[in-house]
């Protein structure tokens, strides 16, 4: 006990709150400072002036005519100053059980958002705009909305003491161990989660099905999982109706804008598309949420040079010109989900350079210049969207037949490579201590392409099409 007391005491003052999240700041908007950060705790933590200026911009929408009242929303910024890839060893090592898609981001930032705009005829522009947010290193989007939305409504209520209170709570939570059920106490509510362990499989159902753990979670918050959207929402009819579209487009890093009405449906949307080749980590840039006054704003728009590998988030009016250059964009509106006919199009941009996106601004789709490889899966196309089922099934449902489709895409993608791989390793008879260590066989391109032909996916998956020429 005397040790446990000991080290307590050694221990860093933030550092378990630095085991989840970065800091916690507000911003608020100022008449002649425009976006100006108000708060940040703890009022230490290292943020560079440029790190300061887009977080300023991100906690407010790009284009808040529509968005009174609260919203949620989160963003995804390169970290630039003192903090850049400054993730303790002891921070990583906690993660190291988690899988890729789930370790730590020593090179971005996330930013979880609760953004309040009210009608207050004490303020001179009459709206009351203020946003609360947590700034971590971790992709838990699930996880940080729900504590945002708690913490954030307890600031607006009872001010700066409340939200130091909270964030001095957190700084006891158990540490974020993956394969365990953890218990987060929260301003009176215990919150039940699990992280994902490498040992999982890609299907296992076992997360949070322990059942003295639900039965004592009654009275509580249980989040089944910390980072993954629901995909069935998120993406909306103009992409589950395209599914292997989409799909290759991720899988190839290729660029991609999504224009959406609202920075919920944006960076949900992009977050639902980057974890489509799960278990596979896509490792292409991509921003959530996305405004004009990003740093980084000219360098993603110029037209001189080909529009970088990135998935982009947007809901600004003005990037319908500003990217119509860009070769894939995908629109969802607010009613994609009534089954329109035109929110389940494939529009077919002309190769031109330069060539105009002509109805970008008005029908929700998938923009692209992209002929998929893989053949459209129509069985599951009417599975999701027919005038049957719309509406009447629940979302988990939905969302678990999407998950399970990009799985079996997935999976067929990387098995073919999981075995020409196994080929080029050496044999166990020529592993020894005494011998120098064997090399690898170099990958043949046409050879891998040549076994594809020979036994590839389309022999066993019912995922028809040209998966030799996916893989070129």
């Amino acid at each position: 006990m005397a040790e446990a007391a000991l080290n307590e005491n050694r221990r860093e003052p933030w550092e378990k709150f630095h085991h989840w999240m970065c800091c916690v700041c507000v911003v608020m908007f100022d008449l002649e400072l425009g976006q100006a950060l108000e708060l940040v705790i703890p009022s230490d933590y290292p943020l560079s002036e440029k790190e300061k200026s887009n977080i300023c911009y991100l906690a407010f929408p790009d284009s808040n005519s529509g968005c009174l009242g609260d919203t949620q929303f989160h963003f995804r910024i390169k970290s630039s100053g003192p903090g850049c890839g400054g993730c303790s060893p002891m921070y990583t090592e906690e993660h190291n059980a988690a899988p890729l898609v789930l370790m730590p981001d020593q090179t971005h930032y996330f930013g979880y958002v609760y953004f309040r705009q009210v009608k207050d005829a004490d303020v001179k522009r009459g709206y009351f705009q203020k946003s609360v947010l947590i700034l971590s290193r971790l992709p838990y989007p699930a996880l940080f909305s729900h504590v945002v939305e708690k913490i954030a409504s307890d600031y607006f209520a009872n001010g700066e003491p409340a939200l130091e209170a909270v964030c001095h709570s957190i700084n006891h939570w158990p540490l974020p161990r993956p394969g365990h059920v953890i218990h987060l106490p929260l301003m009176g509510e215990l919150i039940y989660i699990r992280i994902p362990s490498k040992a999982d499989k890609p299907s296992d159902a076992k997360i949070m099905t322990n059942s003295s753990m639900l039965k004592s979670a009654s009275a509580a918050t249980v989040i089944p999982s910390v980072h993954e959207p629901n995909l069935y929402q998120a993406l909306l009819l103009p992409v589950v109706s395209n599914f292997e579209t989409i799909w290759e487009l991720v899988l190839l890093n290729e660029p991609l804008a999504v224009m959406a009405t609202s920075p919920t449906l944006c960076a949900n949307a992009v977050q639902a598309l980057v974890s489509l080749i799960q278990p596979l980590k896509y490792c292409g840039d991509y921003r959530p949420y996305f405004t004009i006054h990003d740093s980084e704003f000219k360098a993603y728009t110029t037209k001189t040079q080909p529009p970088p590998l990135i998935i982009l988030g947007v809901t600004n009016p003005f990037f319908t010109k500003t990217l119509e250059h860009w070769p894939h964009i995908v629109r969802i509106g607010e009613s994609s989900h009534k089954g329109h006919e035109s929110s389940t199009k494939v529009y077919r941009r002309s190769t031109t350079a330069g060539s105009r996106l002509d109805t970008v601004d008005i029908k929700p789709g998938i923009y692209t210049r992209y002929h998929p490889c893989l053949s459209h899966d129509k069985v599951f196309a009417k599975l999701l969207t027919s005038k049957s089922v719309l509406g009447k099934r629940p979302l988990e449902v939905q969302n678990a037949l999407i998950r399970k489709q990009a799985l079996e895409l997935t999976t067929s993608f990387i098995i073919p490579l999981e075995r020409y791989l196994s080929t080029l390793m050496p044999l166990k008879r020529d592993v020894s201590p005494w011998k120098m260590p064997p090399q690898l066989k170099p990958f043949d391109p046409e050879d891998f392409l040549e076994s594809v032909a020979a036994c590839g996916p389309q022999l066993t998956s019912q995922h028809k099409g040209n998966w030799a020429a996916l893989y070129r």
